[in-house]
């Protein structure tokens, strides 16, 4: 089920790009069934993943044979983190491709792309192979590169340019931290299983601090973490407004999951050592991304502030839980919530920024200041603007605070400074959001936009299922919790003594 699910969006962009007639009543139907197919294998693997204490790190694995003289194989298969992020995602994406789009007369290409975009994305979170992990890491920057490029608005192809420079500068890094790993190893194997319980390198020497470094840079590139955080904003600015939502509701995941997998995973002692920096560089993108945010004017470039200030939460926590300080329930604590937040950020600002693009869509221009008095033009837009805002910034009841107070929680156990110093952040993206409702819905009706119209069912199904779920985390979250805290990630706190 697992393979299946990354190669049904595949073929299915394949079959689009070589399908010369398929206009935008063919493609989209073609796009919104592989995507819905993918889906629903993962739900399938939902459904027989068993959260039970006894549970295997790994499960739904599957393993081929490819090129066995450097131990590389094909192999997949989910623990509760992989699983959790890979249904969100494939949600997300089937919420993106649903939304009604200006394809520019390119139908085929578009809907490919996305297609192609999600079939990497969910391979590169379903993988247990580290060397097929970088090439899915790879293959996710072509897919978004055309995405922003070909159909993003006036300086697209800049954005385009930037994000694919800086993220394939990050990962090269990857590559050479992923190669250094590896060769430090006794046994040539790319085996994720393997390396994670071989623990190829410890403590705090000149080498492991440099592959260390290696996986940290490139993976802070990706998710996106200050000073290299540069990139995004422009890339969400220009991005039509679906690609945005998958831009942040997905890639940016793979910036934090990677850190997860990878070094806090199969380098425990080292990213011990090194757990308090990064904490600290978290802190910074906390506040420099609510700070900034607070201060921006255009709608799509504050929300894609906020993305570095949620990204800094979720680092915060996985710098708490690895760090070997703290009891081991606080560092559950706060592990549990990076990853939870890296699910309810998906769902939250994939959300956003299709609202976002709703907006653009029927104005043309994301500024603020053009906007005004629109709760009595569009009350379904603000009911949805709202209820994503609200659980943004962690209103008790939706999913952001399901994340966020387990990440502070955990976090005030490890370092307590810190935390207190990061809910600063929490604040000011209360206060930003606020603000931008009040400029955009409440007030005098600005001109030109008296007519505006609400949102659309094609634009209400795709936001109802985001929000929907949003909410029901939040009211419900055992279920989700329990699934993030089974398998591999969490297998060092039980094993000593830690929440079952």
């Amino acid at each position: 089920m697992l393979t299946l699910s990354i190669l049904i969006p595949l073929l299915a962009a394949l079959g689009l790009f070589l399908w010369p007639d398929a206009g935008k009543h063919r493609a989209r139907p073609v796009a919104l069934g592989a995507s819905a197919l993918s889906l629903l294998c993962l739900v399938v693997v939902w459904i027989g993943f068993d959260t039970g204490p006894e549970a295997a790190a790994f499960q739904s694995v599957s393993e081929i044979g490819w090129i066995d003289a450097l131990g590389v194989a094909w192999r997949v298969g989910v623990d509760g983190m992989s699983l959790a992020i890979s249904l969100m995602s494939g949600l997300l994406f089937l919420c993106a491709i649903a939304w009604p789009a200006e394809t520019k007369g390119r139908a085929r290409q578009y809907y490919g792309w996305f297609l192609f975009l999600q079939g990497v994305s969910l391979g590169l979170f379903l993988t247990l192979d580290l060397l097929v992990f970088y090439v899915f890491f790879d293959l996710t920057l072509v897919g978004m590169y055309f995405l922003i490029g070909r159909w993003g608005h006036e300086k697209a192809e800049y954005a385009a340019l930037k994000f694919f420079v800086y993220t394939l500068a990050g990962s090269l890094a990857i590559l050479l931290a992923i190669l250094g790993l590896v060769v430090a190893n006794g046994t040539l194997t790319f085996d994720m299983r393997a390396l994670i319980a071989a623990q190829p390198l410890g403590g705090a020497d000149l080498r492991s601090s440099l592959i260390l470094l290696g996986f940290l840079v490139g993976f802070a590139i990706k998710t996106p973490l200050v000073p290299f955080h540069t990139w995004l904003p422009l890339a969400h600015v220009e991005a039509p407004g679906p690609a945005s939502a998958v831009l942040a509701g997905v890639l940016l995941k793979m910036g934090t999951y990677g850190m997860v997998r990878i070094p806090f995973q199969m380098m425990r002692e080292t990213f011990a050592a090194y757990a308090f920096p990064l904490a600290l560089v978290a802190l910074v993108a906390i506040l420099w991304g609510s700070l900034v945010a607070l201060g921006q004017t255009n709608l799509k470039r504050r929300i894609a502030y906020t993305s570095v200030n949620h990204m800094g939460y979720t680092v915060l926590g996985i710098a708490a839980a690895g760090a070997m300080i703290g009891s081991e329930s606080v560092r559950t604590l706060a592990l549990s919530g990076a990853v939870t937040e890296m699910v309810a950020h998906g769902l939250i600002t994939g959300a956003l920024f299709l609202i976002a693009g709703s907006f653009y869509t029927r104005t043309g221009t994301y500024e603020l200041s053009r906007y005004g008095g629109l709760a009595r033009v569009t009350p379904l837009l603000m009911v949805a603007y709202f209820l994503a805002a609200f659980a943004s910034f962690g209103l008790p009841g939706l999913a952001g605070f399901v994340a966020e107070f387990q990440i502070f929680a955990g976090s005030f156990g490890v370092y307590p400074l810190v935390a207190a110093i990061g809910l600063i952040g929490l604040i000011v993206t209360a206060a930003l959001f606020l603000m931008m409702g009040q400029t955009i819905f409440f007030g005098e009706t600005k001109p030109g936009i008296a007519a505006l119209q609400d949102l659309k069912p094609a634009e209400i199904w795709p936001l109802a299922a985001l929000l929907a779920l949003v909410v029901l985390i939040g009211i419900l979250p055992g279920r989700l919790l329990d699934m993030i805290q089974t398998g591999s990630a969490f297998a060092p706190f039980r094993a000593a003594g830690g929440p079952q």
